[in-house]
């Protein structure tokens, strides 16, 4: 009888479904593709409807359902802490402890109540650590039969950051940091003490950390306060954070805001307010010591493994410019980092881990290039359900019967610098848009990087986007000498693809350099000359490759802009009805579901008030 895993995650954000037949992966979707809210940490209902009904799985052949931590550890941590910071942290004491004792103490029971809906059998519930969950989703489906493992984020149970051993289907806790000594949450503090949302904001830190100026004096300052003050760095990695600059222990934010404010000498920047140099000189500054600490835990990773490959999750493993400076520091032949790194990849972790750990099954051999099929894992919608939506919005649409001369018309309007809005296939599943639910334009065009982040993501005007490269041609256009096919690395523009810089150029406002003419390929080469590559191959994802080949016929070049399909505050789109809504409320021009065109000029104007089903169904 098939061993059939469902992993869950859920209740802090990010919660997720995913589902094992035998080890594989069918499916993985996150709850906030289908209820529309943006990191939904509710019980994922409908992520859970969705894995089911496309691995064909009745609920009650299920074999065990994997939950992603341990929720009386949990809850033991923090009684602990509360108890160790007595008389601090009332407040957040009498915020948080009813909702324990009333709800998530008893998660058994309410995992229960809330999986009655899909089938009356009582599936056996496992509970492996957070960390192991983590863990498990960075080493099985890795290419690797054997790796060193380090997980790094906010905190778990107790464990912020854990290095592990894993070995054919067994994975080995060899250290651990623990509350509330974590990098994760002393990189959020500095995301919360800037300005941004913690737990979505700290992209938005790492692509500001590029303006700060590494020569300044004011940022070697910073950098030398926050070591001397603020963290103790040991030579393993692992960190002592000076409790008394922090507030998130016991309290309801971050930081000490007064104790920071004496220390860096400027107060917290509010939400939306203008961004000076200080910031960006801070942002480099706590950049800089993030990946002082990360490359020193992987060096322990590999002494303590003697491992030539590494893998990697957790939240900061999304930290694609600190994963680059491992993977160019030599330690390890090969580093495979979990696409969906933070909390919804530990529903995976945690189907992994009760697979191969609990019922001791044995692991694939040496898959390649992974397990994860691209994280093409989400919903796939046909031709019916587009004329669902042409007939619900009376939209107005072109087919075309054959998919080569679609990629070749919209290849053309690209080069002609229009943008568009791609859905094809199956939807990604983790924080990035590969291809599938992506909007696109021309990276040569100078002025597509202001377009696309001002009149259709609506978003700060300093963030850089990706370059989806065809694979075969990555290394003529950056220095990455391996592929990066998930948006995890960076690498730098090549030499003769840039343009002189001012001489000045360092001290220029921040706009002033974001439109400096710097590249041939302006719109994807962010100011210090790196980018967030996706290797795009023939292979993985076949319609996407030959559009980008298409365009390359068209111009010679075969890169283009892709970032996600959504706007700000809005998960990335799911359904053709969510596409379209998101098209018709931006300055999109054209937008591609399967081999349907629409053209915005042809459009209807669109009539608000459509509501959404509560399935991963059509609109």
């Amino acid at each position: 009888m098939a061993v059939v895993i469902l992993g869950i995650s859920a209740f802090y954000h990010d919660s997720a479904a995913v589902i094992l037949i035998d080890g594989e992966l069918i499916a993985a979707a996150q709850e906030e593709r289908f209820s529309r809210i943006k990191h939904d940490p509710a019980f994922p209902c409908q992520a859970i409807k969705y894995v089911l009904e496309e691995s064909g799985v009745n609920y009650d052949n299920l074999t065990a359902i994997a939950f992603y931590d341990k929720p009386l550890l949990k809850f033991e941590r923090l009684l602990e802490t509360y108890h160790a910071f007595v008389p601090k942290g009332l407040t957040s004491f009498v915020t948080a402890i009813p909702v324990w004792i009333k709800e998530k103490l008893f998660m058994k029971k309410m995992l229960r109540k809330e999986l009655v809906q899909f089938g009356s059998k009582k599936i056996k519930l496992l509970f492996p650590e957070h960390h192991l969950s983590h863990a498990g989703s960075a080493f099985y489906p890795s290419p690797f039969n054997e790796a060193a493992i380090l997980t790094i984020d906010g905190v778990g149970e107790w464990a912020t950051t854990t290095i592990c051993h894993g070995k054919d289907n067994t994975v080995k806790i060899l250290k651990e940091l623990q509350f509330p000594h974590s990098i994760g949450l002393l990189y959020s503090s500095f995301t919360y003490y800037l300005g941004f949302k913690v737990n979505s904001g700290e992209y938005k830190l790492m692509g500001l950390a590029a303006y700060g100026n590494p020569d300044s004096a004011q940022t070697v300052e910073f950098k030398k306060k926050i070591l001397d003050n603020v963290v103790d760095i040991r030579e393993d990695g692992s960190i002592l954070l000076n409790m008394s600059y922090f507030n998130f222990a016991t309290g309801l934010r971050m930081t000490n805001d007064s104790l920071w404010k004496a220390l860096f000498g400027f107060a917290r920047r509010r939400s939306e307010s203008d961004i000076s140099q200080i910031h960006m000189n801070m942002a480099l500054a706590i950049q800089q010591v993030t990946e002082d600490i990360v490359i020193a835990l992987a060096k322990t990773a590999q002494k303590i493994t003697n491992s030539k490959n590494l893998v990697m999750a957790g939240g900061v493993a999304l930290n694609c410019v600190a994963n680059s400076k491992i993977a160019n520091a030599g330690l390890f032949n090969n580093v495979w980092i979990q696409p969906a790194a933070g909390d919804a990849g530990g529903a995976l972790g945690a189907a992994y881990a009760a697979h191969h750990i609990f019922y001791d099954q044995p692991t694939k051999t040496s898959p390649a290039p992974d397990l994860m099929k691209g994280a093409y894992l989400g919903p796939e919608y046909n031709d019916k359900d587009v004329k669902k939506l042409i007939n619900n919005y009376t939209a107005d649409s072109r087919y075309y019967n054959d998919f080569d001369e679609l990629s070749a018309d919209v290849s053309k309007k690209l080069a002609d610098g229009k943008v568009i809005g791609w859905f094809q296939g199956r939807m990604e599943f983790g924080p990035r848009a590969l291809g599938n639910r992506s909007i696109l334009g021309d990276a040569r065009n100078p002025e597509m990087q202001k377009i696309i982040n001002t009149k259709i993501k609506y978003r700060e005007g300093f963030r850089p986007f990706a370059p989806s490269v065809l694979a075969e041609d990555m290394e003529k256009y950056f220095d990455l000498k391996f592929p990066s096919p998930y948006m995890l690395f960076v690498g730098h523009l090549k030499e003769a693809l840039r343009k002189p810089e001012p001489g000045n150029y360092s001290s220029l406002a921040l706009y002033e350099r974001l439109y400096s003419l710097r590249s041939a390929f302006q719109s994807i080469t962010h100011v210090d000359y790196t980018a967030r590559i996706q290797t795009v191959s023939k292979e993985t994802n076949p319609k996407f490759w030959q559009l980008i080949n298409d365009f390359k016929k068209q111009t010679g070049v075969g890169i283009l802009i892709n970032t996600s399909f959504n706007v700000r505050g809005e998960p990335i789109v799911c359904t053709p009805g969510d596409a379209y809504l998101g098209f018709m409320q931006t300055e999109m021009d054209y937008l591609v579901i399967g081999n349907y065109l629409f053209d915005k000029k042809l459009q209807k104007p669109l009539v608000i008030g459509h509501k959404k089903t509560d399935t991963y169904a059509l609109d």
